[in-house]
């Protein structure tokens, strides 16, 4: 997030667009409908009648994977109409000219086939965001995970570039993260091209500062693999040992067909987990592992505030902290890493090499964490980015995108387009609260959310059992039928083993960042 929840409070725009946050994020929504009921205005972008809805000044029902589509049309008006910051365009960024060019030609008229919303709605949502500013955007998943993904991203970068919406409080592109520690994962290096603290591994300077930490001489310029890169040579050999810590790949990844032959595949597979689940059918090795609450650590909340994770209890059995299985097993390997405790990983190997976390030690963590940047130890922490439009590349570069469908779309066999993503009470693949009678309670299994009408034309009643198939697989679930829903699209979970919507999604991705397009595939609904 370039800004952060505790400006919820006194913002007086939001505009939501591809997160459903009552169920995936239930906190900060609740930091969001607290503004509203204090006066906030709240425009809603979402395909599902969803929860917020219920507060929002205007819903913008657009069709799934039509997310330029309606942003372009928002940026035409709000070019067109002179609605933008001219002040912030001319002194704060470059591209304007060619960004004005592309979405030239994306009237409302133009788009509103596209993305299902009228015209006069994209024209009364774009005269809104640029009546009250600034406006905080929020986002989540069902603007990542699509084979357009991160043009989805540029665009709204674009909007609230356009509007002035960056670099002041209550403004700015707020990327709700998934999971607890995803921008903890993130910011100490578990990315294939950057060291911790985003530093590039192409960057000749930070390789021989790491060298020289590490002790090290030949640290490689080639950013490293994806995930799906991965699992593909396991089946080619040109991975021939997998290490997976802490993910379920053999529920979270799509067409798990396909993922179960490739985990398959693997000459040398290891599992480093709390808990024996899917994935660990396949290890040669599992490596038990501390849970969150049986460890001394960090994590890194989605406003990049660093916080202490304290140790609640000992770890069961053989289970141990991540750090000492990965310090034990280079110790195999002949190295011998000094650090010997969470603390002095963090103070002397984190901090130590990354200037964005210089500030932020062990002992300034001790009650509400930090949010990086903090550079130095009297610093205070950064509540927002970019302030006074001053950006990490000098000036914001406007993107130009151009809407593309998803990979697969509806048709004849397939008349359905499937959309993903999780609920209230469950966690991802549910190896954690599927070990919790009471969450099991309040939701056992999965079902197919329809809408009425879909459900009245095929005879479906609710609870009845349907049949979903796509081209890679088919499951068996309940049907529930709800308003939420429009016309032409189903909505599940990946929550279940049986039921899993990954046994239907397509294993299609953004060219660039290689994330799954979850949230659109084409299937069939019968009655059985």
């Amino acid at each position: 997030m370039t800004n952060s929840f505790g400006e919820f409070d006194h913002a007086k725009m939001f505009f939501i667009i591809g997160s459903n946050m009552t169920e995936a994020h239930p906190v900060a929504s609740t930091f969001l409908k607290n503004a509203v009921k204090n006066g906030a205005k709240l425009i809603v972008a979402d395909p599902r009648r969803q929860n917020l809805v219920k507060y929002a000044d205007l819903h913008l029902q657009l069709k799934v994977g039509s997310d330029i589509a309606l942003l372009n049309a928002l940026m035409h008006v709000i070019i067109e109409e002179e609605l933008f910051d001219p002040t912030f365009v001319q002194e704060n960024t470059e591209g304007f000219e060619a960004l004005s060019a592309e979405v030239a030609q994306t009237s409302p008229e133009a788009m509103a086939p596209i993305c299902g919303i009228e015209a006069e709605a994209i024209r009364e949502a774009a005269r809104m965001l640029a009546s009250v500013r600034p406006a905080m955007l929020c986002y989540t998943l069902g603007i990542t995970e699509h084979t357009c993904g991160k043009n989805n991203v540029m665009s709204v970068a674009n909007l609230q570039m356009l509007l002035g919406n960056m670099g002041v409080e209550c403004g700015g592109v707020n990327p709700l993260r998934g999971q607890n520690n995803v921008q903890g994962a993130c910011d100490m290096g578990a990315l294939p091209g950057v060291f911790h603290g985003y530093q590039s591994v192409v960057d000749p300077s930070v390789r021989q500062k790491f060298e020289a930490a590490w002790g090290v001489t030949g640290l490689s310029a080639t950013p490293g693999l994806m995930i799906p890169q991965m699992m593909d040579g396991l089946v080619d050999k040109k991975v021939r040992a997998f290490w997976i810590f802490g993910e379920n790949l053999a529920n979270t990844e799509p067409d798990i067909r396909k993922v179960e032959h490739e985990l398959s595949s693997a000459e040398f597979l290891i599992s480093q987990d709390i808990f024996l689940n899917e994935t660990t059918a396949f290890a040669h090795v599992v490596l038990p592992a501390a849970a969150w609450s049986e460890n001394d650590g960090t994590f890194t909340n989605s406003e990049r505030r660093v916080n202490r994770v304290r140790t609640a209890s000992t770890p069961p059995g053989a289970a141990k902290p991540n750090w000492w299985i990965f310090k034990e097993l280079a110790k195999r390997f002949g190295q011998t890493w000094p650090s010997n405790s969470a603390q002095e990983i963090w103070d002397n190997e984190i901090a130590a090499l990354a200037p964005n976390f210089k500030g932020i030690t062990y002992n300034r963590i001790e009650t509400n964490g930090l949010q990086w940047p903090c550079p130095h130890a009297d610093h205070p922490g950064t509540v927002f980015l970019h302030k006074e439009g001053q950006f990490t590349r000098g000036k914001g570069a406007f993107t130009p995108t151009t809407w593309t469908p998803p990979a697969e779309v509806a048709d004849a066999q397939y008349p359905f387009v499937l959309s993903t993503g999780r609920r209230l009470y469950h966690y991802n693949a549910r190896t954690q609260t599927g070990r919790c009678e009471g969450l099991d309670d309040l939701l056992g299994e999965e079902t197919c959310d329809i809408s009425p009408g879909d459900a009245r034309r095929l005879g479906i009643h609710p609870e009845e059992t349907v049949r979903v198939s796509s081209r890679r697989g088919a499951v068996e679930v309940k049907a529930r039928v709800t308003r939420e829903i429009p016309d032409g699209m189903i909505w599940m979970s990946f929550h279940f083993r049986e039921g899993n919507s990954n046994w239907l999604t397509n294993p299609a991705y953004d060219p660039e960042t290689l994330t799954a397009e979850y949230k659109a595939c084409a299937v069939q609904v019968e009655k059985i």
